[in-house]
């Protein structure tokens, strides 16, 4: 419950130890945190086979949100550090991996994507250069942040106006159109009808990009639009390579909201261990929601089952795809 309370449901350990207390159960907050560390340690091993399943499939989605650690040795109570998230993993087995580091440096990527060989979609980070570069990898460029510049630049034309942002979105939101149409395809129908249908699309946009980069100011909302499209093209158009390849980074957005959402309500963590305990449960919680489980009865059955674990069968048993709905037992 303390794990789901905090993790899944947003609630800080300062509330949820008044509402124990309200049940006539006192429990300091500094023990509420000190058992999320230690749950966080002992699932380690199920993080571990996670993290294996996830460098196995070939896409893979990386973004990267703010997080404040108080006490962190040597840094100021106010310094920035990080919340990576990596989604990706067969289509019947998603994995969802948070990962807390004080560095928005590229040696982070770099040891968080260790082995992994495939495409990687990103936003333009420049954190994400190195590891792209590395033998095997091919990354991929996000049409959604494409889209949110001209978005912008729209917002500030002539009112009642067309103008030029207004031609681009048109181009973006019919590559988008494609993709709602294709939605049921296999992969093989998809990239055919990628070739077919985006392939002109994409065609024409670059005429226009070539056409319009010249002319606009880059300090403006367009130009900026122009500029970030042009220099991110060579990404942005790899997904008509493979019907499995995503258009955007969506994917890596939506999995990195509930870190978002819960951040609102507990603002930062007190420690560098509460912050990878933080990191691991999420994981758990949310690759268990992506594969259908509900967090509490998931929860419950591995936490019942984990002190009996002994060889890697034991923990695979565990795993979300692995464990059926009707052996978690009910909340």
């Amino acid at each position: 419950m303390l794990l789901t309370t905090k993790y899944a449901d947003g609630i800080p350990l300062y509330r949820f130890e008044k509402m124990l207390s309200r049940h006539g159960v006192d429990i300091p907050r500094q023990t509420l945190a000190r058992w999320v560390i230690q749950s966080g340690e002992l699932l380690q091993p199920l993080l571990n086979l996670m993290r294996d399943k996830l460098l196995e499939h070939p896409v893979l989605h990386c973004d990267e949100t703010r997080l404040q650690v108080l006490h962190e040795p040597g840094r100021d109570p106010c310094a920035q550090s990080w919340m990576w998230v990596q989604s990706g993993g067969p289509p019947n087995r998603p994995v969802i991996l948070f990962d807390y580091t004080a560095s928005r440096a590229q040696e982070v990527p770099l040891r968080l994507l260790d082995g992994y060989r495939g495409y990687l979609m990103t936003d333009d980070y420049a954190g994400y250069n190195a590891v792209a570069m590395q033998e095997g990898i091919e990354r991929l460029g996000c049409w959604a942040h494409a889209r949110r510049k001209f978005v912008d630049a729209q917002k500030v034309q002539p009112k009642g106006k067309t103008g030029r942002a207004d031609m681009a979105l048109n181009l973006i939101n019919r590559l988008y159109g494609i993709e709602r149409d294709l939605k049921e395809a296999n992969d093989s129908e998809r990239l055919a009808a990628r070739q077919q249908r985006s392939q002109p699309l994409l065609d024409q946009l670059k005429a226009w990009l070539d056409k319009t980069q010249p002319q606009v100011a880059g300090q403006t909302a367009l130009g900026k639009a122009v500029n970030y499209l042009a220099s991110n093209w060579s990404r942005l158009v790899r997904y008509v390579e493979g019907g499995h390849l995503p258009i955007d980074n969506n994917r890596a957005e939506n999995a990195i909201r509930p870190f978002v959402i819960g951040r609102k309500n507990w603002l930062f963590s007190d420690t560098p261990k509460g912050a990878t305990a933080s990191a691991q449960i999420y994981s758990l919680i949310e690759t268990a929601k992506a594969n259908g489980q509900e967090p509490y009865a998931w929860l419950r059955h591995i936490l019942e089952r984990l002190p009996t674990a002994q060889n890697v069968e034991d923990y695979e048993a565990l795993l979300p795809w692995n464990c059926s709905p009707a052996s978690a037992p009910a909340s």
